[in-house]
Formats: structure tokens, sequence, C-alpha cells
């Protein structure tokens, strides 16, 4: 957006939050919100006669749900748009779908009856939209149906391998990817996926919804075992420990580690401390550098390590920043990522 500013169209069928979304982005000077619209139906017409760069767009509107429209305008005008979600379990959820169907990210639908933490709300906005600006739009891969697998005596044995993963922005479309794809007996699995405590949990749960693997957010004590896949759950540190033969997870508070947390660097400087060689870390896309030091970590003790490519990442942040420190061993678009996992995890 060199030499201009950044142009957004509103979309929600509420004139009050219109108004404080304009407010708020109008207190960037690089920011220009050029239209507002109540509905998907005037919202098409806006978006062929303003060309914006981003569009913020509400899930629950008249005469077309933002589902619905997000689906046909990645089909027709791929534009980076932002979901404008309320902190609900049915919000999360429909917002989780909509990260799947291709909208880079998620801001919180602003609070008019209170006053307290606008400011910091607004920079949080403000700051998305600007990461959505340069972020490139991923189409929704084809996702085939998985029959969920009976549980079976081998998934409870001991894992002496494991995979942690790292994301960030354009993330639950890239793990999802790389979950889905994976076979029931791959070895256990860590997850960081920088997100908020309630977006953590339904992101387990529709991911185990659509995969072979066993998926749940983490709790302290969960043992890492075959066919199992922990993520984080927002808001807290992810560390994993050994007892004997098993690996466990630890969930912990703590400050914020390269501003976020739950942070990927966290989670990999403890693989790299208790798996060693037997780990493989996968760092995708996300903006920033939170992953990239712990990913160096890992490979130092010997783990192979994979980082998403530029092209097929949603923000190059992330995984550029783990290949300019020398962390990366393999680099490779999304699609031969879990390939490249069981390749050198068996």
């Amino acid at each position: 957006m060199v030499g201009r500013r950044i142009r957004v169209l509103i979309v929600d069928d509420s004139a009050v939050i219109r108004q404080v979304l304009t407010e708020i982005l109008g207190q960037a000077d690089d920011i220009e919100v050029v239209g507002t619209a109540q509905d998907p139906i005037f919202a098409m017409n806006k978006i062929r006669a303003l060309r914006p760069d981003v569009i913020t767009l509400d899930v629950e509107m008249p005469r077309m749900d933002g589902l619905t429209f997000l689906e046909e305008l990645m089909k027709t005008s791929p534009i980076p748009v932002l979901m404008v979600s309320a902190l609900t379990q049915r919000g999360n959820e429909t917002t989780l779908r909509a990260l799947e169907l291709g909208a880079i990210d998620y801001i919180p639908k602003p609070r008019i009856d209170i006053s307290e933490g606008v400011i910091k709300l607004g920079e949080e906005i403000i700051r998305k939209v600007r990461i959505a600006a340069k972020a490139k739009v991923r189409m929704p891969a084809q996702k085939k149906t998985s029959s969920r697998p009976l549980q079976s005596s081998f998934r409870l044995e001991t894992t002496d391998r494991i995979i942690a993963i790292g994301a960030s922005t354009g993330g639950t479309q890239a793990v999802t990817e790389i979950i889905t794809a994976l076979p029931e007996s791959t070895p256990g699995i860590v997850i960081v996926q920088h997100m908020p405590p309630m977006f953590t949990r339904s992101f387990a749960e529709r991911l185990n919804s659509l995969s072979r693997l066993d998926v749940k957010e983490a709790s302290t004590g969960d043992r890492i075992i075959r066919g199992s896949v922990l993520i984080a759950p927002g808001n807290k540190h992810m560390t994993i420990r050994r007892k004997g033969a098993m690996y466990y997870t630890e969930i912990k508070d703590g400050p914020m580690v390269n501003f976020v947390r739950p942070s990927v660097d966290v989670l990999f400087s403890s693989v790299a401390k208790y798996v060693g060689g037997n780990a493989v870390g996968v760092i995708l896309t996300g903006m920033g550098e939170d992953g990239a030091k712990g990913l160096l970590e890992m490979k130092g003790a010997g783990a192979f390590t994979i980082a998403q490519d530029e092209a097929t990442s949603v923000v190059f942040g992330m995984p550029r920043r783990a290949i300019e420190m020398g962390a990366v061993k393999r680099v490779a678009p999304l699609e031969e990522i879990p390939e490249i996992i069981l390749e050198n995890i068996a």
C-alpha cells in the first residue's frame, strides 16, 4: 500500500457498529473508509464501484448471511476480509468457518455499552487492517470428508516422536489442511495457533470433526500419544515435559513472549529440550517472528524443521524470519508439508 491509503469497506447491518468502526479506522492516517454497506447485496455493488483493499464483514445480516457472501466473494472477487465477530460460542464457530473459506482474520465486535478498553481495541483493529492489506488471499482447499476411526489399543502407546506446529495469521486454514491430510497413525502433534481463549476450544472441536486424528484443547497433564493433536489454549503458554517414556503437556501463565501468549517460541524451546532429534518442527503463515528462535533451537537439537513458503503463506512473516535465522531445513508449499512431515517422522 505504498503511496496511498488502505481503502476499507465496512459491511454490517448495525448503523452503530458501522459508525464505531469508521471512527476507529479514521484515527489512522494510512487508512481510509471508502464506504459502508448494511448488507451483502449493497456491498457487492460498492465493491465494484469502490475497489476496496480490505473488507470488514459481519456474519449475521439480512438478505444474505456473511458466510454465503464470503464464499461467493472468494470465487468471484477475492479481497482480504476481516470477520467482525461476537465473542460467543456460536460466533466462534462461524468465524472459524469463515477463516476456512478464505477470510484473513477476525476482529472483535466493538461493544457500545462500555468505554473501557476502546483504545486498545481500536489499536488491534487498525493493526489487523494493516496486516490484511498486505496479506494474500488463499483459496480454501477442497476438503475430503473423513470417517472417524474406532479407538484401538495402539492409540495408548507411547510416542517417541513429536510434531510441533506454530502458526498465526492465516494459520487456521493452513493447520486444517495439514491435520486433515495426516493418517491416524501419525505421532503425537502439539500446536500453538495465536487465538483468544474462546476460539482455541472451538478450533480444536472443529478440527476433531474434520480429521482422522483426535484433536482437543490441551490441559496440563495430557499425554502426547500417537494419533492425537493437542492445541494450546488461548492466553496460556504450552510446553512439554517428559516423565519416563511418556511426554506430557504443561499449560501455564507467564509473561507474553514476542507480544503473544501462547507463544510458538515457548513450545518449540521445550520440544528442543525434551525431544531433540526425535521431533519435526513446522512454522506456518503468520505476522512477526514468533517461533523463529525456538525453531532454531529445535534444529540445533537435531530436529527436522520445515517452513511454509511465501507463495502459499497468507502473511510471510514468521516463516521468513525463521529462514533468515537459518532455522529451516526445508521450505515447502503448504500442500506438500503433510508428506514431508511423514517422510521425516517415520
